[in-house]
């Protein structure tokens, strides 16, 4: 009777506990400090923040030559919400090279976590930083709504996907946090109707799974073809992404132009010009590390990259049917 009796105590425990245990981790980010000498590794408890809850952050330093655990690293971290620190610690020496940050958000909307470092291994270094992006609480305006009312289910590989490629490529650094900053502000204030009307509707549906669907090729190639890490690394999967979206998507725009059905070649100068000059930007709003100048010059590079992308689709559109009409004349 006893050892039933203890047994039911142990199950109780075991029930109050196994929540505190069991709290679901998400997937660890990894970000190249922005000098190239260590990795760092963040990830968080729960996998989806809430407000007014503590969320841990656990961090790993990590060694780039080996992927081993970095120990005896000094570091400190902040986080900021657009111009605001909320949060930050004073210079930190850890042993182990794991460490976990408790922190309790008050605020929905769009945390940059900044992880600098300042010493490895007992000898000071120059800051170096590891930037990650985090969502916070945005009552349900975290997800793809349009693309998950298309494929009818959060779940779905194409949804998937999406949050996958904005999460662990786009949030990964300072620049894309701050340009989906931006995108969100625009993005959620019609989406959420769009995607009310499109559950209602299956032609909009098939509609929009159509619409989408070279979406998903165009953001594989710009996975695939960029380079480095970190910001540099988002920067060329951007570039790549900004430009073929403009030429799959905005060339008929682009054939309302005078100077295009005119046959007009497109000054390649300026187009360098126009890319040089927002890039600069975006990359001095990096290094300078304002967060209001990388939302303006990320948003600048991608609009003007798409409409790039799409005057060249559409120059070459039109010169081919000029082609065709003059070998059929």
């Amino acid at each position: 009777m006893i050892s039933l009796k203890v047994l039911i105590v142990l199950v109780l425990i075991a029930f109050v506990m196994f929540p505190v245990y069991a709290q679901e981790q998400s997937e660890q980010q990894i970000v190249l400090t922005d000098k190239g000498t260590l990795k760092v590794g963040l990830s968080t408890i729960p996998a989806q923040p809430n407000l007014e809850e503590q969320t841990k952050f656990k961090i790993n330093f990590i060694n780039k030559n080996t992927e081993a655990i970095q120990e005896h690293v000094d570091y400190s971290v902040t986080i900021t919400k657009g111009e605001n620190q909320v949060f930050g610690t004073q210079l930190i020496h850890t042993t182990t090279g794991s460490i976990t940050v408790p922190y309790e958000f008050q605020e929905a909307g769009e945390y940059l976590v900044s992880v600098d470092v300042q010493g490895i291994l007992f000898q000071p270094i120059p800051t170096e930083s590891a930037v990650f992006g985090i969502s916070i609480g945005n009552d349900g305006k975290n997800g793809c709504l349009i693309a998950t009312a298309a494929f009818g289910s959060e779940l779905a590989p194409q949804v998937q996907f999406l949050r996958e490629y904005r999460d662990n490529t786009i949030m990964a650094t300072a620049a894309g946090s701050s340009f989906l900053s931006v995108f969100n502000t625009v993005y959620y204030s019609f989406s959420p109707t769009v995607a009310d009307i499109e559950r209602n509707n299956s032609f909009l549906q098939e509609s929009v799974r159509a619409g989408i669907t070279p979406l998903f090729g165009i953001l594989q190639i710009a996975k695939l073809s960029s380079v480095g890490d970190g910001e540099i690394s988002v920067l060329t999967s951007g570039i790549i992404a900004s430009s073929l979206i403009g030429a799959v998507y905005l060339w008929p725009i682009g054939l309302a132009a005078k100077s295009i059905r005119n046959g007009t070649k497109l000054k390649i100068k300026y187009v360098v010009v126009i890319i040089s000059t927002t890039l600069a930007l975006t990359l001095a709003s990096i290094v300078i590390g304002n967060v209001q100048f990388m939302m303006i010059s990320t948003s600048a590079m991608v609009l003007s990259l798409v409409g790039i992308g799409a005057a060249f689709a559409s120059w070459a559109i039109w010169k081919s049917i000029l082609k065709i009409k003059i070998t059929f004349l």
